[in-house]
């Protein structure tokens, strides 16, 4: 990856004064609910090969609340706007015109100039992209369709990555591998591009985004579980064929990243980076690992939840059993944030996007080997979010649940299906108890969703 190196430029903290007040309002914003302290760190200014206005990929660094976060930023500077457009940020004292660059063909064209592709591609011309269109609804970057700016005038998706940290991001490395290795479930990234900038008394280097293949006429996995479930129509073929991409995902993440995969002897850190204590002589410390992490995540959401109180009990029960696993699996590279909103349905399979995992937490926790399990139990928890939005019954879900159980058993069958059965029941309770804490805080109409999957999986 060719790093560019940021700079601080005069105009960059004019910048950063007329950002502050727009950033609160953008979903991809970190820091709701305080005020936030915006600084520019620096940027990089890019050619844009078929016009005069200036391309500035800004960095930021947003704070307050707690939290702090490197943030990237694209204006266009110096385009004719009206006062009124949805776009313009604002003017400099100047007088220039600042626009959001996101949809801004100028943005697009410098963007695909400037960025590193594999050996022996070369960029479209730019003449002949089409009109950008913004992917509405992200939280955490911006995706923006690309008409002409894949192979042979064939359209392509380019995400900006807002939040940034240190080292390439997975969701780069991760697509490419797998292509790498033949597994065609994932969209091809085309390229990339990569920044070093200022950190504390250092320097950070990392990527700013990625262009892959579009899949047209694709649906996404959400939307359509919904509108099934909404409609009463099965999701079960669905759902099976997802489980079987799933289990041959996992195949193919071993195979792109082999020192990657751990075996469960090894693998000494819990999900949360935590060493979890020894076990009692006789106990497999793997198992000891999964029961501590599931303690420890109680803890952690009843204290902040308090309808979860009344389960202390048999989670810690449940905690207890899972001591007692003999064959806990190795751990590997996965995907670590999946559910129906990260696969697209097109060409009659799925899709499987977004690699990144949590943006904001350091690449190092992200792309720390876990058990392949817990994209599973991630999936199988989506599935009762789709049935609540859609109104289905309790029959709807479990027919979807078996469904993709079969069909990810059938590619991953090197466990003994009670371990598999108890494994998911943990992982998919941790996963409900993190659930209630996002909703008690940001849409506590919908704790009733994760609380019911609580009750259901101590039942």
């Amino acid at each position: 990856m060719t790093e560019r190196r940021v700079a601080h430029e005069d105009r960059d903290d004019a910048l950063a004064a007329l950002l502050a007040p727009w950033l609160p309002g953008r979903r991809w914003f970190p820091i709701k609910g305080v005020d936030a302290r915006v600084t520019a760190i620096g940027g990089l200014s890019l050619r844009d090969p078929e016009g005069t206005a200036t391309v500035r990929l800004l960095l930021l660094r947003a704070e307050g609340g707690g939290t702090g976060a490197v943030l990237q930023v694209p204006v266009v500077l110096g385009v004719d706007v009206a006062d009124g457009d949805a776009a313009l940020v604002g003017r400099l004292p100047d007088g220039t015109a600042v626009v959001d660059g996101a949809g801004r063909p100028e943005f697009e064209r410098a963007w695909l100039a400037a960025a590193d592709r594999p050996d022996g591609d070369a960029p479209e011309p730019a003449d002949a992209l089409g009109t950008p269109k913004v992917v509405p609804g992200e939280q955490s970057n911006t995706s923006v369709i690309l008409p002409g700016a894949g192979p042979d005038g064939s359209t392509a998706m380019l995400k900006v990555f807002r939040g940034l940290t240190e080292g390439d991001n997975p969701d780069v490395d991760v697509p490419r591998a797998l292509a790498e290795v033949g597994w065609t479930h994932v969209p091809r990234p085309l390229a990339w591009l990569g920044a070093e900038w200022p950190d504390g008394d250092g320097t950070a280097h990392g990527h700013l985004g990625v262009l892959s293949a579009f899949v047209p006429g694709a649906r996404d996995g959400f939307e359509l579980a919904c509108d099934l479930a909404r409609g009463g129509t099965s999701f079960a073929d669905l759902a099976e064929d997802l489980g079987e991409v799933v289990g041959q995902m996992h195949r193919a993440l071993a195979r792109a990243l082999p020192d990657d995969v751990l075996p469960a002897a090894e693998a000494d850190t819990a999900p949360s980076g935590r060493h979890a204590a020894d076990p009692e002589p006789g106990l497999s410390p793997a198992a000891a690992r999964v029961a501590d992490a599931l303690a420890a995540r109680f803890a952690w959401a009843s204290g902040i939840v308090p309808e979860l109180a009344g389960f202390a009990d048999p989670v810690a029960a449940l905690a207890e059993r899972t001591r007692l696993l003999g064959d806990v699996p190795h751990r590997q590279r996965v995907h670590g944030d999946l559910h129906l909103g990260q696969v697209l349905r097109g060409d009659g399979t799925w899709y499987v996007l977004d690699f990144e995992g949590e943006p904001l937490l350091p690449v190092a926790q992200r792309t720390r080997p876990d058990l392949a399990l817990r994209d599973a139990a991630g999936m199988l928890r989506s599935f009762d979010y789709a049935a609540a939005v859609g109104g289905a019954p309790a029959a709807w879900t479990e027919v979807a649940r078996t469904a993709f159980l079969a069909g990810y058993s059938a590619e991953s069958t090197d466990l003994d299906p009670g371990t598999r059965a108890h494994l998911l029941r943990v992982l998919e309770l941790d996963k409900a108890l993190y659930e209630a804490v996002y909703e008690a805080r940001n849409r506590p109409d919908w704790l009733p969703i994760p609380l019911a999957g609580v009750q259901r999986l101590i039942g």
